[in-house]
């Protein structure tokens, strides 16, 4: 039988899922079925081959909170009341805001809950905007469409022959926010669990009174006070522990890759808040069918970055090979599929998306 490929030898991508264990596969396929079960009208499509599906929403509740006032979390329901679409912990929204920016945002409520959405945004002043925005014309009763929920960050997905004992779970600043319905779920289905909630200063950390109430399962690290944690006080005791997840800064799931690259009994999965760097990106070209450009792609540039060169509005959102939204069509050409966000299906109908993906040789592509 070969050997498995160690974690040092994929390309990182925007979210990781390796050595997957088939008790969590489990636990995630019984949650997904509860929520087939409670309203399979409710569940979104979120085929590639679709559009987007949106609904328009209220803002019903605001909140700072964190006590430095830099993090505010929006609640969403429908004008009318009502139930929202299902989703499970790790899911996005893809939020279109006044301006028509579009944003996505981690989920952060409770997903029993169908009568709410809840996101929460730091605001980034030196950032695109997108969170300078949100911050200032959102308020209770601003209504807005959003992209129905999708997921790149599920809690459990099944694999190799492991059994998972508990489950270690690691947020660094605003990645606090997917990770917070994860607990809420290990919590009912009585999965033994810990977490580590790293942050520059107590006083920028979001949700640490609603983290407070899971007592010492949960150690808040602040770096002002203890310096940067070390991968070892990250990972903790993971002798029982073959589930980690993780959402933070690159350089904190970097440093956690690194850590776990010779460990191939612990299953990884993470989601970064940054777009990863290109990693053996070889030049080629692209040619736009509709107004026959060729734009050259470097080695070290995104597909996405050199077509906004040529088709500055050409959409495109995350950045990252979850959001999907700049997908196009390849009409000749192979491409080098870098995320695993397209399934087969959407690959062989020649979808292709630019901001993670490459080729070699040259594509061309309807646009």
């Amino acid at each position: 039988m070969p050997d498995r490929p160690r974690l040092r030898d994929i390309p990182a991508h925007a979210h990781g899922r390796f050595r997957h264990d088939p008790l969590m596969w489990c636990l995630a396929t019984g949650f997904d079925f509860l929520n087939w079960f409670d309203g399979f009208s409710r569940l979104p499509d979120t085929r590639l081959g679709r559009p987007q599906e949106y609904c328009d929403v209220v803002v019903t509740e605001r909140r700072l909170v964190a006590r430095d006032q830099s993090v505010v979390a929006l609640s969403f329901e429908l004008p009318g009341g009502g139930e929202l679409p299902s989703w499970s912990p790790g899911a996005h929204l893809d939020v279109e805001l006044p301006s028509g920016t579009r944003r996505q945002y981690s989920l952060c409520g409770d997903p029993a809950d169908p009568s709410r959405y809840r996101i929460a945004v730091r605001l980034i002043p030196d950032g695109g905007g997108g969170s300078a925005e949100v911050h200032r014309e959102l308020q209770v009763g601003s209504r807005l469409r959003i992209g129905l929920p999708r997921n790149a960050f599920p809690l459990a997905v099944g694999g190799h022959n492991q059994r998972t004992s508990a489950v270690r779970l690691i947020a660094g600043g605003i990645g606090i926010t997917p990770i917070l319905p994860m607990i809420t779920l290990l919590e009912r289905t009585a999965m033994p669990w810990s977490m580590i909630y790293c942050g520059r200063s107590s006083d920028s950390m979001a949700f640490l009174p609603e983290v407070a109430n899971y007592g010492d399962k949960i150690t808040v690290h602040c770096d002002d006070e203890s310096g940067f944690a070390t991968p070892a006080k990250l990972l903790g005791d993971l002798a029982g522990t073959p589930a980690v997840y993780t959402c933070g800064p690159p350089l904190m799931v970097d440093m956690l890759r690194a850590a776990l690259a010779e460990r191939p009994d612990v299953e990884f999965h993470y989601e970064r808040f940054s777009a990863a760097p290109v990693v053996d990106g070889q030049e080629f070209t692209i040619h736009l069918a509709t107004t026959g450009e060729v734009v050259t792609v470097g080695a070290e540039q995104t597909a996405l970055d050199a077509i906004l060169t040529a088709r500055p509005d050409a959409t495109y959102s995350c950045r990252q090979g979850f959001c999907r939204s700049c997908a196009v069509r390849v009409l000749a050409g192979t491409p080098e599929h870098r995320s695993t966000a397209l399934n087969s299906h959407e690959q062989d109908a020649g979808y292709f998306l630019p901001c993670v993906s490459r080729a070699e040789g040259s594509l061309t592509v309807e646009l």
